[in-house]
Formats: structure tokens, sequence, C-alpha cells
């Protein structure tokens, strides 16, 4: 069964922010990570099949495929997993979430559809202006 894991993305404004800041956070292999204090237990389910979802200012805005899953440190030197992900992001149906720590497990089921791609329809336009999609999902309409 495939798992997913959701996450906050504190201190960035959209997404092309949330890129610009992945730039700079790249393997040898050319993928992005992310780490964190807690190690997903259901690794198995998550690596190469799950992928990170990614809540900004309030919503659900883009998800990356998880690549990997491994033992590293924090900057100040404690243990941390590294969530290594693929550089591609994949912008999805906008969709609300409450904040939280950390980051929690996100059942396919849950998880807001593609706007584009992989047989997944979207309800909305994928073309629609990010600023319209936002101001449609503060006001519930979306």
């Amino acid at each position: 069964m495939t798992v997913n894991l959701i996450k906050l993305c504190v201190g960035i404004e959209d997404i092309e922010h949330l890129e610009q800041v992945q730039k700079k956070r790249r393997n040898k292999d050319g993928n992005c990570y992310h780490r964190t204090r807690m190690t997903p237990t259901r690794g198995k389910e998550i690596v190469g099949q799950g992928s990170m979802y990614w809540v900004i200012k309030g919503f659900i805005q883009v998800r990356q495929e998880i690549v990997g899953l491994s033992k590293g440190k924090r900057e100040d030197g404690r243990p941390a997993c590294v969530i290594e992900l693929d550089p591609k992001l994949i912008p999805v149906q906008i969709t609300a979430h409450r904040p939280f720590q950390g980051w929690r497990y996100l059942k396919p089921e849950a998880a807001p559809p593609d706007l584009k791609g992989k047989g997944r329809k979207a309800v909305i336009d994928p073309t629609m202006p990010k600023e319209m999609r936002l101001e449609l999902a503060k006001l519930g309409l979306l």
C-alpha cells in the first residue's frame, strides 16, 4: 500500500519560492532533500511509491515524489532523517489544511489530485492563475 507524507512549508511563500529554496538543497544525484527529526516507520510503503505533500500558507499546493530515506544529521549535529525528494514539483488541487507539527502520514484517498497528468482528473482548470485559485480556496469555493 502506498503511503504519502504531508509537511508544513514554514517560511515559504508559494511554489516558486519552494523551488528556489530547494535548488540550494540538492545531493550529488540532483535530488532535493529535507531533514526531519523523526523517521517514518513505514518507509517501505513510502520510498518509490509515495509523495511529500507540502502545505504552503495553509493549503496543500504541491507534491514531490519520495525517492529515499536515510539517516543523517541536522546542522547542529543531532540525528535526523533525510527525506530525498525528486526535484520535480507537481502542483495539486489546492486544499485547505490546518497547522500541525512535524510530518504526518497521508493516505492516498485523502491526497488532493494532481492538476494534470498521471490520469488523475482535477476539479479545476490548471491554467487558472495561482492567485485566483488561492482566493477561491480561501473562500471555500474549491
